[in-house]
């Protein structure tokens, strides 16, 4: 049975006599070792224990090191887990490859011990730092998003991905926001735009507020994420101005400042259909022009 008081390291390598030489020198430290001779055995026991820190071969027969470290990261209960690999290659290309694929470290062999030992305990500490501030998020219920430039989702709390099932495909739209928001953080980082808040729709019934928070780490951008409850919108708009579904979703996005190109993107619809629904929108809510569609159709959204 695992001492849950004590860090669990994980060490895989297809080498009896690495997997030896380094469990012994680990067990000296006082930390429990589990041990895997391949990538799949690796994956089968992160699917039931979470390790603190994971020590990889780069090169091993069938699933190799660089690939089990990706298929780790893609699973979001591992992402924290720091992977050190162990390789026997130095050269820069093959560094490259093990930080690329997620890893934190490498050490050459043949492995020193002390050395060894150092660099657990820093990327340990560290990890630990990170989850405790990632529990801390989780725990104050709110819904945040960090990603990297290229759009790559880091970390989002569980209320992200709660939010999200209701789109029915939580991890494609994920992935999604992800790409939205990289694109968004490369054409604003540098200007004024960085610290605005703007609009999102990720889905037909799913819009939301995205809320710039910062950098807090050198590729690692916080978002802070709002619901809107769009199907809410429409249902009031409709009361109140007997508006059809399509006209009041157009008003929405008119409240919300988008052009007519934006709205035809984001409803699927042609600029001149969305003007026409404009003609009709105007004329039952008895106003003349698209500012004036606008305050009365944030009248009531915003009251909800």
């Amino acid at each position: 049975m695992r001492d849950e008081s004590r860090d669990t390291v994980l060490v895989v390598d297809d080498s009896p006599e690495t997997l030896g030489f380094v469990t012994e020198a680990l067990k000296k430290t006082g930390v429990a070792v589990l041990v895997a001779t391949s990538g799949d055995a690796a994956l089968a026991i992160c699917e039931k224990v979470t390790p603190d820190t994971i020590l990889m071969d780069a090169v091993m027969p069938g699933l190799d090191g660089f690939e089990t470290c990706r298929k780790i990261k893609d699973n979001p209960a591992l992402k924290h887990v720091p992977v050190i690999f162990m390789t026997g290659l130095s050269e820069t290309e093959h560094i490259v490859k093990a930080l690329d694929s997620g890893g934190v470290d490498f050490l050459t062999k043949p492995i020193d011990v002390d050395e060894l030992k150092a660099r657990i305990k820093v990327h340990l500490k560290n990890a630990r730092s990170v989850q405790s501030a990632h529990v801390a998020l989780d725990a104050a219920g709110r819904h945040l998003v960090a990603v990297s430039a290229e759009g790559s989702v880091l970390w989002s709390t569980p209320q992200i991905h709660s939010l999200l099932a209701k789109t029915g495909d939580a991890d494609t739209c994920l992935f999604r926001l992800g790409q939205a928001l990289g694109e968004w953080v490369d054409k604003t980082v540098r200007t004024e735009e960085w610290r605005k808040s703007f609009m999102l729709g990720l889905s037909e019934n799913l819009a939301v507020q995205l809320h710039p928070l910062g950098r807090v780490g050198p590729d690692e951008n916080l978002f802070r994420v709002t619901a809107e409850d769009e199907a809410g919108q429409v249902s009031a708009l409709q009361a109140r101005f007997e508006l059809t579904q399509r006209e009041a979703e157009v008003l929405i996005w008119i409240a919300k400042g988008k052009a007519n190109k934006d709205i035809g993107e984001i409803l699927g619809l042609s600029p001149r259909t969305v003007n026409k629904h404009l003609e009709q929108i105007f004329v039952k809510l008895g106003v003349e022009n698209r500012a004036s569609a606008a305050v009365r159709g944030a009248e009531v959204i915003f009251a909800l």
